[in-house]
């Protein structure tokens, strides 16, 4: 995107392959919550240890996981906000989804091998509409095999490495709206707003399987987390002294985490502007 900073491998942003980062600055952090927009490619723990390693904070941790592949909202919890994790991950989450119908892969997403592919001249862009209709409320779903969920102390993805697959239980989750976007097969965009712990890889591989033509996740960006979302989120690429200034204090973190709590029982949707 025009305008965007480049962002280096240590996730600052470069000029010329330089880092305008002084890495001589060190600020203590203080407890509260920060919004990062995670850049596409990282892992979930490579943001935790870089922000750690910037603020020179003692505890840093994040509010729900994502994959490499995705971008967006990811919530850390700096010091002492670590201890009310459970009570600050409330609310929905939302997300913008790209599928890719015609084609299958192991890891339900487009990083994975393809193992089956099929036409779609036949598929009518009202056969993908019903097929969504049907993820829509509370649904139960199978977690993918490359996921974190474990099994036995062990983390699915390692066993999937090894290509070891056990049978998975469903599990219930919601979803409290499914809004489609835009169907140019062989790709359909759509927005989801859903309860923690639904895997947006297994929506579409479940969309393939309906269609009869497999399909996979393209794309994914988290635009909201709760009451914490992309309008707020910044680049782990920024200085110390600018991230500290975007943490969120404790007090009102707890304040809007309360609040996503109560907007999500009340069926209200994920990511309104802190009043």
């Amino acid at each position: 995107m025009n305008g965007s900073p480049v962002i280096d491998k240590q996730g600052q942003p470069s000029s010329g392959g330089v880092s305008i980062i002084d890495k001589s600055q060190g600020l203590t952090s203080q407890g509260g919550v920060l919004v990062i927009d995670k850049p596409q490619g990282w892992t979930s723990h490579d943001v935790v240890a870089h922000v750690k390693r910037k603020l020179k904070a003692k505890k840093v941790g994040h509010l729900g996981t994502l994959d490499p592949l995705a971008t967006g909202v990811l919530v850390l919890v700096i010091n002492g906000a670590t201890k009310y994790s459970s009570q600050l991950d409330t609310g929905a989450k939302e997300y913008l989804t790209v599928a890719r119908v015609g084609e299958e892969t192991d890891t339900y997403d487009r990083e994975g091998k393809v193992v089956a592919s099929s036409d779609i001249a036949a598929v009518t862009d009202g056969a993908v509409m019903s097929a969504l209709e049907t993820f829509r409320g509370r649904i139960r779903q199978v977690p993918p095999m490359y996921s974190a969920i474990k099994s036995g102390g062990t983390p699915l993805y390692k066993l999937a490495r090894k290509g070891v697959t056990i049978e998975r239980e469903a599990r219930e989750v919601e979803v409290y709206s499914l809004d489609v976007l835009r169907v140019q097969l062989p790709v359909v965009e759509f927005k989801v707003c859903c309860s923690r712990g639904t895997y947006l890889r297994s929506i579409c591989h479940d969309l393939g399987r309906l269609l009869g033509t497999g399909a996979h996740l393209q794309e994914l960006r988290r635009t909201a987390s709760g009451d914490f979302s992309a309008d707020e989120a910044v680049l782990p690429g920024l200085g110390p002294e600018e991230l500290s200034k975007r943490i969120v204090p404790l007090d009102e973190a707890l304040e809007r985490a309360a609040r996503a709590s109560r907007k999500a029982v009340s069926g209200e949707q994920a990511g309104t502007s802190p009043e």
